[in-house]
């Protein structure tokens, strides 16, 4: 990360582009403080997360619910319980080994799956399912979190155009009702486009564009991914999953509705 300086409004869905090394997964691990910066500062209504220790950064980072391309669940364990480990923040480390939930825990549990259309599949092992299937359980793991902020980092990078389409779906839906702050990172430039209110462009660690997706052209597009000949065809499918528009399936509800 080089000269990073973005301020991202409270409920905004941001995309985030680029070339693979470009900084992208960085940039989302600095904002939950996984991976430190080296200066600067990182500023969360006033609050200076660059600073926090102990318990006050562990509390940030359960604020900011991290989902990965690679699902992190526990494979052997059902759904129900892959989810509820999603308030080890909220009920403590042992707790949540031992699997001594409570009776919230399971009702928050129940109702994140149930926005995810994956009650039917709750006492599954997770490893049973299809990776669209995990995903989706993922998001349910970082819903119970009670987050602020929600970082995705190539949730739909190895899902097929139905799975992907589905994840991405909902997690502009929770953008949508919840009024979350969404930070995804993509490779494909349809997808950014057709989900996010923004789109930040990554390049060597510097943001090479930051705007709406009607301001990213052709001509910006060639220079973010590194190509001079401005006549060459840009092929956004071979940089990940290609999508179709969003669909218009019934949206999620929030919590407690």
């Amino acid at each position: 990360m080089d000269s990073i300086s973005l301020a991202i409004p409270k409920g905004q869905m941001v995309g985030v582009i680029g070339r693979s090394g470009a900084g992208k997964s960085t940039f989302l691990r600095m904002v939950n403080r996984l991976t430190d910066p080296s200066r600067g500062t990182i500023l969360n209504e006033g609050q200076n997360i660059t600073a926090l220790k102990g318990r006050d950064l562990r509390l940030w980072r359960a604020s900011c619910a991290m989902i990965f391309q690679q699902f992190n669940l526990v494979e052997r364990m059902d759904v129900l319980t892959n989810v509820m480990l999603g308030r080890i923040a909220h009920t403590g480390f042992l707790r949540s080994m031992t699997r001594s939930f409570t009776d919230e825990d399971r009702a928050r549990a129940i109702e994140a799956l149930d926005r995810l259309d994956l009650v039917p599949q709750a006492l599954q092992r997770a490893g049973t399912l299809s990776g669209g299937q995990q995903q989706r359980v993922a998001i349910a793991k970082a819903l119970v979190q009670n987050p602020r902020i929600m970082l995705a980092d190539e949730p739909i990078a190895s899902l097929d155009p139905a799975n992907a389409s589905r994840v991405m779906d909902a997690l502009r839906e929770i953008n949508r009702t919840d009024g979350l702050t969404v930070l995804v990172n993509l490779h494909t430039l349809d997808t950014a486009r057709a989900y996010c209110d923004r789109i930040v462009a990554m390049k060597d660690g510097r943001v090479q564009f930051d705007g709406t997706p009607e301001a990213l052209t052709s001509e910006k597009v060639r220079q973010i991914y590194g190509t001079d000949d401005l006549s060459a065809e840009i092929n956004e499918a071979v940089t990940s999953t290609s999508l179709a528009t969003p669909s218009s399936r019934s949206p999620l509800k929030a919590f407690g509705t």
